[in-house]
């Protein structure tokens, strides 16, 4: 059985809200993000767990350990959509040589994958360009809902 999350957060979009939006200057916000936490709207895959690791923001790296269940391990449902992804050559670029040298941590896809078999928005600070294999422009091609961090606060009609 799938749950039905609101959003997939990419890994930039986490760094936005932590690198630039501190919990002692805005309560409000994080009240707000960790309640949504709490009922189970926002999710991420395990991937970007990996990347958080290396995160400088401490508070961000202390989500990804006390919150684990917002990192699942991909399922095969994910994987087999991946591989979907992947069958169109154009979108074989979004796998960087140099993330894969640095380790392997590349959760795009398993990003996207997540939003598409959940019905949920992709939140991520990556722009859509023309001929690009980003993020929106593979959500664009697949019909998945995309969106900034600064969409997401729109679209959950936050105002500070």
């Amino acid at each position: 059985m799938l749950i039905n999350f609101d959003y997939v957060f990419d890994t930039n979009a986490f760094s936005q809200l932590f690198h630039s939006y501190y919990r002692k200057r805005f309560p409000t916000l994080w009240r707000l993000f960790d309640e949504l936490i709490e009922d189970g709207k926002i999710t991420s895959t395990k991937e970007v767990a990996r990347e958080i690791e290396d995160d400088r923001v401490s508070e961000m790296r202390e989500l990804a350990k006390v919150h684990k269940e917002l990192f699942p391990v991909p399922t095969s449902l994910e994987a087999d959509f991946v591989v979907e992804i992947l069958s169109i050559s154009h979108f074989q670029q979004i796998i960087e040589k140099k993330k894969i040298l640095k380790g392997g941590k590349n959760a795009d896809l398993f990003i996207i994958a997540g939003a598409k078999l959940v019905g949920a928005t992709v939140v991520t600070q990556e722009k859509e360009k023309k001929n690009a294999a980003k993020i929106p422009n593979i959500c664009h091609h697949f019909n998945i809902q995309c969106t900034t961090l600064e969409g997401f606060m729109e679209l959950e009609k936050w105002e500070f």
